[in-house]
């Protein structure tokens, strides 16, 4: 699998990626939701990983810039948890609605800013383990003290086999809620 990840970013033209862009974090929400159920948003948590890489994205698309900035420190990511559940809310309300997953309406307040900070900082935090670049402590530090915590490709793997126990737990929970009602 970690092969044909690489083989699609190469076919790209953009080998130069060495994140699990914002699809692969969304491995280890899926195992939250399990967790957490309804005091979980995986709508809020997901949107917060697309604001997270808004700006490593401009800086790929451009080709200027620092691939890795004020967006991928936990300062930064705390601005991006506000901007997240303020606003992922409301829209995550409206892609349940249109995906008819209307029995997870609405989504509290509280559940919003949960999974936006669970959002924004996990995925600080497993940027940092792979990306020399990032200084996740900024302004307060330069230090990246969880690079090479893990290896590149045992990162990808974690965050796709979190993504299949979460979806598979996922799935069971619900069907085991069903049977119940």
């Amino acid at each position: 699998m970690i092969t044909l990840f690489a083989d699609i970013i190469v076919a790209l033209g953009i080998e130069e990626i060495t994140v699990p862009f914002t699809p692969l974090h969304m491995g280890p929400g899926l195992v939250v939701k399990v967790c957490m159920q309804g005091a979980f948003s995986v709508m809020v948590f997901g949107w917060s990983q697309i604001l997270i890489d808004i700006q490593p994205l401009v800086v790929l698309l451009s080709g200027k810039g620092e691939l890795h900035r004020f967006s991928h420190t936990y300062l930064g990511a705390t601005g991006i948890a506000a901007v997240a559940a303020l606003t992922g809310k409301y829209l995550g309300e409206i892609g349940l609605r249109m995906i008819r997953f209307e029995k997870y309406l609405p989504i509290n307040w509280k559940v919003a800013w949960v999974s936006a900070f669970i959002g924004t900082y996990s995925h600080v935090f497993i940027d940092s383990i792979i990306h020399a670049d990032m200084k996740p402590l900024a302004p307060f530090s330069d230090a990246n003290v969880f690079l090479g915590l893990v290896k590149f490709d045992t990162l990808h793997v974690i965050c796709l086999v979190s993504a299949v126990i979460g979806g598979a737990g996922f799935y069971l929970v619900e069907r085991f809620r069903k049977r119940r009602e």
